[in-house]
């Protein structure tokens, strides 16, 4: 499909935006950016008449794309304070990677509008559990057989390859509410990031190779347009987000990131409505 002039210049400026946005969040709440870099390209890519299913796919395979980097970027700043958990990583990298493999096949091959559900419905809960889940006056982390974490990494590998972002929407909630210093479930995240965009892809540009009716310069669902727009500046602004993250109170992070999974919650239901 072609792309007028006017259409591209929008969806370049609406890259640029959620490129700066996203970093920092991506650094400041370990979210990789998907959580602001969807919505933003869906609604950049839905002015170019495509069809609907498509263009959250895309929005969802350009968004993986770019947490490759972003995840470099603010997890290589978090292990600079020390709030990477390699242990906890190692433990559960690999069945994060299983979960992400099956996310990502049933996010290439099934409507995108439930893709828009998941991801409305999984950022609302989060963030109702994170603005007014019970404070902790103690953080220890709670001990879990291998089988349980296993489960607990293919859900979140999974819906995170579904909704097009880095793991910290599900995984830094999670983490935090077994036990995990809000810091350390940030920091962790952002790595568990680059597990998750990297394979999570590779499957979108496999699934979508070959559909009809994607925008110009996609490999599969990825715009590569869109992905060298955004990735440079969130590799930047990362590095902005994880300072902020490490001067201000712990519940104010909880905060910011319940508030604004809340906001993205609402955004997605609407745009889900008016597509049905």
């Amino acid at each position: 499909m072609n792309i007028d002039p006017s259409t591209l210049l929008t969806l370049i400026a609406v890259a640029v935006g959620a490129g700066i946005v996203g970093g920092v969040l991506a650094g400041l709440l370990g979210v990789g950016g998907g959580i602001v870099i969807v919505p933003a390209l869906y609604f950049a890519l839905s002015l170019t008449g495509m069809e609907p299913g498509l263009v959250m796919q895309v929005a969802v395979g350009t968004s993986l794309t770019t947490i490759i980097f972003t995840s470099l970027s603010s997890a290589s700043g978090h292990y600079k304070k020390g709030a990477v958990d390699f242990s906890l990583l190692k433990l559960w990298a690999p069945s994060i990677l299983v979960g992400v493999f099956l996310g990502s096949a049933a996010g290439g091959l099934i409507d995108g509008r439930i893709l828009m559900g998941v991801f409305a419905v999984v950022a609302a809960v989060v963030a109702l559990n994170m603005v007014f889940g019970k404070k902790k006056t103690e953080v220890e982390p709670k001990g879990f057989s291998k089988p349980v974490w296993a489960g607990f990494g293919i859900f979140a590998g999974a819906i995170s390859s579904m909704m097009g972002i880095g793991g910290g929407t599900v995984c830094v909630p999670l983490l935090n509410i077994l036990g995990y210093d809000i810091r350390k479930a940030v920091g962790t995240s952002a790595a568990i990031g680059l597990v998750i965009g990297l394979p999570g892809a590779i499957m979108y540009v496999i699934t979508g190779l070959g559909v009809e009716g994607l925008p110009p310069f996609s490999l599969g669902y990825v715009n590569l347009v869109a992905a060298a727009v955004i990735i440079p500046l969130t590799v930047v602004f990362a590095r902005v987000g994880v300072a902020i993250a490490h001067s201000i109170p712990q519940r104010v992070l909880q905060l910011a990131f319940g508030l604004f999974l809340g906001l993205t919650a609402i955004r997605m239901a609407l745009d889900l409505y008016h597509s049905l």
